[in-house]
């Protein structure tokens, strides 16, 4: 293959890998992102956003008189700003809109995939909603607390999973071969320059008595933010699937005791002086809507550790992935050996 080929199927992987949310696989997207996470490319973002979560946090407590709400809204601010900075300079945002489109391009197999865990999650549920312990400790949870401890559920779901999936994209890498390579390149820019470099590697003879055959599988090891790119689209997916999750569980409770748990029963677990109800939906309490936003931020979390330890879960929720995974880790190696062909040329 003369170098000018090869250049052409660099570019055309390019515009695919950019394409499908693997914007750090590209050579000048990574160096952009790297530069970006230099101390003195951060540093004022950083101290601007503190300031102003800072200022908003302490506003908001000063205006409600409630603490904790203003600390919530600090650490909400805070981690917005976060999210700006690695949707603009970190360029995670074609990362986050191909993940997205993934989720929700493929309803008929998510929707039926979240109705069969919820059923096992109700029931290990309900049996905290039907608990008058539970009732009285979330329904005088004031809004702030109640703010807080959704926001610490959340940051510990998603720690979890930022030291978890890593290990999923490794095992990945672990048995790269011939036939793993041309079959995540096949529909692919790859396709012919797979089947050229796995035949050359396969014979040991290049194309060229000036080059040495190049065998793709030896660039299948993927570290770096490459490897970062993999685990921030799965961590996307795997968000979406349990919010999806949690905010079912959070209508099934609003829903359930609506029906079944009347004014006089919420006021004799809470052990509150009364009940407030909505004026626009009687049967709806605002001690209800708290306990279900607290249960629903328990089992977000819940759910979360069991779809990467469960393997019940983990067949219904990752496995859905393993392909898109498998199809980047062969793309990348190939594309690096035939980057390497190309500059050798």
């Amino acid at each position: 293959m003369r170098g000018a080929e090869a250049s052409e199927y660099l570019r055309a992987t390019d515009a695919w890998f950019a394409r499908h949310g693997l914007t750090y696989f590209v050579p000048e997207e990574r160096a952009a992102v790297r530069r970006a996470l230099r101390p003195s490319r951060t540093a004022l973002p950083l101290l601007l956003g503190l300031v102003v979560a800072a200022a908003l946090g302490a506003l908001l407590g000063w205006a409600t008189g409630d603490a904790g709400t203003g600390v919530a809204l600090l650490l909400t601010v805070a981690g917005l700003g976060v999210a700006w900075y690695a949707l603009t300079a970190l360029r995670f945002r074609p990362i986050l809109g191909w993940a997205l489109g993934r989720t929700f391009g493929s309803m008929a197999r998510l929707l039926p995939m979240v109705l069969r865990a919820l059923p096992l999650l109700l029931v290990f549920a309900t049996f905290l909603f039907v608990n008058a312990d539970v009732w009285q400790m979330a329904a005088r949870l004031e809004t702030g607390l109640l703010w807080l401890t959704g926001l610490l559920f959340g940051c510990s779901a998603i720690a979890f999973l930022l030291v978890r999936l890593p290990e999923e994209v490794d095992r990945v890498d672990d048995d790269v071969d011939a036939a793993f390579l041309i079959r995540a390149c096949a529909g692919t820019p790859l396709e012919r320059p797979c089947a050229e470099l796995v035949a050359e590697a396969g014979s040991g003879r290049p194309e060229s008595a000036t080059q040495a055959a190049t065998d793709p599988a030896s660039y299948a090891t993927i570290s770096g933010l490459e490897r970062w790119n993999l685990v921030l689209a799965l961590l996307v997916i795997q968000a979406v699937q349990v919010l999806l999750l949690a905010l079912a569980v959070f209508v099934f409770f609003v829903v359930f005791g609506a029906l079944v748990m009347g004014n006089d029963v919420q006021l004799g677990w809470t052990q509150l002086p009364s009940i407030h109800s909505l004026s626009w939906l009687p049967s709806v309490s605002v001690e209800l809507v708290r306990v279900s936003v607290f249960l629903a931020a328990f089992s977000l979390l819940y759910v979360t550790v069991s779809t990467v330890t469960d393997e019940t879960y983990r067949a219904q929720f990752f496995g859905t992935v393993l392909r898109e995974l498998e199809r980047a880790v062969g793309m990348r190696a190939v594309y690096l050996a035939l980057r390497d062909r190309a500059s050798a040329s």
